[in-house]
Parts: structure tokens; C-alpha cells; sequence
């Protein structure tokens, strides 16, 4: 019970610092998530062997993830490379826990199963890419829909945002959830996830977000496989950054 008053708690402060970043000013979401990832640090310190220290440093991701966005010195690179550059040094992070938490692969989904589920759900990203083109209807990240134009972006966003992502998430975390929060840990990361998505000022978008990592959470949660998620999840950013800003 301790362990998911403190949970809570840090989803709020998370939630708070999204909100500071959106609607005040972002140089007190850099100070928020800075004190944030300081108090996960001392709070995985102070457990010990305690299964909550997994789930601690792996929620350490969460921060990390808003503070190399807001800081990261990245005027001069076109926003599509962005992902690149900020994926790097997550992985950098994942890398980290990984070691410390002496996972296998095969734990945070790194494994091949159910291929014709994974092929479902991956093909299921171009409708949910539709969906929040929708909502969103962001411009697009290249001035024209030609291949020699979108296939770099495509190939960055399958794997910055893709793969990467859904490895924090449904990886490293729903993995670290689980053990320390029982069964059900796994829908703490999904509300965790669209917490992260405030900084679009659309709560239509945080909702689908949602029901979107909830998905991606349960096919992770049953297949142990990140295959068709990573895939669902990079189709979503190319249909809703490259193909459906020129298709409508």
C-alpha cells in the first residue's frame, strides 16, 4: 500500500510538472523534473533489495525523458532529428537500469511471439495514426510527401519513437510495475504514459493516449513481446507526422 500512495504521488508531481512546462514557463518543468528524478533516486536508495527500488529507477525514465526535451540544445537540428538525438541518450538511461537491475531481454520484452498477434497490432497503428491526425492535426515534419523525403523520417520515428519509447514503457517499467505493484502494475505505466502527452493541451489526445498505452500494455502484458507494439507505436508518428498532413 506504501509503495502505491508513493506511486501516486509521483504520477501527480509528474503530471504537475508537465503542466508547469505547457502552462507557465518551461524552465520550472526542468526544475520539476529534476527534483523529481533527485527524490526517485533517494526514494531507490532508502528501499533497498525492496521490489519498489526497480520500479523507482525505472519511473526515473519518466523525468529524464522531460528534461532532455526541455534542455537539450537541439535549435540547430531539424525537430526530426530531435528524436534521434533525445532516443540516444535514452537509451543511454535504459541501459543504466538494465545493468543495475541485472534484467534479460527476454524480460523487458525483447523476444519474438504470437507473430500473427504482433502483425495485427502493428498494422493497427495506420488507423490509430488516423485517429490522431484527428485530433492533433499537426503540420508535417517534411515539406512533401516524396519518398527521398520520408524515409529517413520514417526509419527515425519507427525506431526514436517506436522502438525506444515502447522499450521505456512497456519494457523497463511495465516490468518494474508489475513486480512492485503486483498484476495490475502495468496500468499505472499507461496512465503514467498519458500523463506525458499533457504538453499537447488536449485532453481528447491524452484520452486516446491512454486507451492507446493501455492496448500496447495488455498485448506486452500477454505476448511478452515488444515486436507489434514498437511497430504499432513508430506507424502511429509516421502516418501522423509524415502521410496524413499531405493525404488531408
Amino acid at each position: 500500500m506504501r509503495t502505491a500512495l508513493v506511486c501516486l504521488f509521483y504520477l501527480a508531481a509528474i503530471a504537475g510538472a508537465e503542466l508547469a512546462t505547457a502552462l507557465v514557463d518551461p524552465l520550472w518543468g526542468i526544475i520539476s523534473h529534476f527534483v523529481i528524478l533527485f527524490l526517485l533516486a533517494l526514494n531507490a536508495a532508502m528501499v533497498g533489495k525492496h521490489p519498489s527500488r526497480g520500479l523507482f529507477l525505472a519511473l526515473g525514465l519518466a523525468p529524464l525523458i522531460g528534461i532532455l526535451n526541455l534542455s537539450m540544445p537541439l535549435a540547430e537540428f531539424s525537430q526530426i532529428y530531435w528524436y534521434l538525438i533525445i532516443s540516444i541518450a535514452m537509451l543511454a538511461g535504459i541501459f543504466a537500469i538494465v545493468i543495475t537491475l541485472k534484467l534479460r531481454p527476454r524480460e523487458i520484452g525483447l523476444s519474438i511471439g504470437a507473430i500473427p498477434l504482433q502483425v495485427v497490432v502493428a498494422l493497427a497503428g495506420i488507423g490509430l495514426g488516423l485517429l490522431d491526425y484527428l485530433i492533433l492535426e499537426p503540420e508535417p515534419l517534411v515539406s512533401a510527401l516524396r519518398w527521398q523525403q520520408i524515409i529517413a523520417p520514417a526509419l527515425i520515428l519507427l525506431v526514436a519513437t517506436g522502438f525506444v519509447e515502447e522499450l521505456v514503457f512497456r519494457g523497463v517499467m511495465q516490468r518494474a510495475s508489475v513486480q512492485a505493484l503486483g498484476a495490475w502494475g502495468w496500468v499505472y505505466i499507461a496512465v503514467l504514459y498519458s500523463v506525458l502527452q499533457i504538453g499537447h493541451l488536449s485532453a481528447i489526445h491524452c484520452l486516446f493516449a491512454l486507451v492507446v498505452a493501455l492496448f500496447f500494455g495488455f498485448i506486452v502484458k500477454r505476448t511478452g513481446s515488444l515486436l507489434g507494439v514498437s511497430l504499432s507505436h513508430g506507424l502511429i508518428n509516421v502516418c501522423l507526422y509524415l502521410i496524413f498532413p499531405f493525404v488531408f
